[in-house]
């Protein structure tokens, strides 16, 4: 996999990707400067021998509608803090699987969104990848949740325990740095 950050021009990201065809990479992750260009990813996706993976970065269904109908994506990556939470991810895999695409959950943003996201992934029937950094397993995360998933051999384990089987620890709260909004809702 090639994590190209939606860095690059039309131009550039195409002479990366053919530069990339003979890796036979898994995907080119978000190729293009501007992921909501629909026009220019479905143009690369056709120029490209490499699949392409799209995007972690849009907001919303009708966004990643618009990806598949266009033919931009061979892989829809999302993240739930982006895409509009849970609710909204469920959609956009339900989307994927509609347009047989593999689905990839991101995480990047902290321990509760890898939870759920691992719960999107475990119900999404074409998910294929959590994306996650190991090391924030192995650092800052643990020190806000209760629990983490479990890895063995590379796989993500099933949470055990109702909801998504973790909890902010109540010190995060209290934390000088904490900046803490409740809703009456």
């Amino acid at each position: 996999m090639a994590e190209l950050h939606s860095l690059w021009s039309y131009p550039a990201a195409l002479r990366i990707c053919q530069v990339l065809e003979p890796l036979a990479i898994t995907w080119a992750e978000d190729p293009i400067g501007k992921m909501d260009d629909v026009a220019s990813l479905a143009e690369l996706r056709r120029a490209a021998r490499v699949p392409i993976c799209a995007s972690e970065t849009l907001g919303g269904k009708v966004a990643f509608r618009d990806l598949l109908v266009a033919g931009a994506s061979d892989v829809v990556v999302l993240d739930l803090t982006w895409c509009g939470g849970l609710t909204e991810a469920r959609k956009i895999a339900a989307l994927a699987e509609a347009w047989a695409r593999p689905v990839a959950p991101h995480d990047c943003t902290g321990p509760v969104t890898l939870v759920a996201s691992l719960h999107l992934a475990l119900h999404a029937p074409t998910a294929i990848f959590l994306e996650v950094v190991r090391a924030t397993l192995a650092t800052w995360y643990r020190d806000l949740v209760t629990v983490l998933p479990r890895l063995e051999q590379g796989w993500v384990l099933p949470m055990e325990g109702p909801g998504l089987a973790t909890a902010l620890l109540p010190e995060v709260a209290k934390r000088e740095d904490a900046a803490v909004r409740e809703s009456r809702a």
